[in-house]
């Protein structure tokens, strides 16, 4: 090892630092991506095999459907005196079925699940469609 006072002496022409040390990022091959296509190769392959290309895909904001959902188990929580509640008010549009239903409801709401009917009328309670577009699964006949 090359004492610190003779790195100073002009003894060599890199001064016991090497070829490219001391000048940037030389001697760890670039600084950020540099050198992913080539003498870094594995490291992309290896560390990064998504880092590029597009990943999924994104429909139009124009063709989205995005419901502000709720369960039925939350409205079953929800009401406290009284059996009849109107979601569209609160911000709801759409009932989901997950959970259980302890009482009849009567329920108003812009779309429902066939579950979520299911579980109501079980229950004794209706569930009044305001917009009249049940959503449901298609069938074919």
């Amino acid at each position: 090892m090359v004492s610190r006072t003779n790195k100073f002496r002009g003894r060599s022409r890199y001064h016991g630092r090497g070829k490219k040390a001391g000048r940037g990022a030389g001697k760890r091959g670039g600084r950020g991506n540099a050198g992913i296509n080539k003498h870094r190769l594995m490291t992309r392959l290896k560390y990064m095999p998504n880092h590029w290309g597009m990943h999924g895909f994104n429909r139009d904001p124009s063709l989205r459907t995005v419901h502000n959902s709720i369960n039925v188990s939350q409205v079953d929580q929800m009401i406290e005196e009284g059996d009849t509640i109107d979601l569209s008010p609160m911000g709801f549009d759409k009932l989901l079925g997950s959970g259980k239903v302890s009482r009849a409801i009567h329920i108003t709401v812009d779309h429902a699940s066939s579950r979520a009917i299911e579980k109501i009328e079980a229950a004794g309670g209706s569930v009044n469609i305001s917009d009249g577009d049940e959503w449901e699964e298609s069938e074919e006949d």
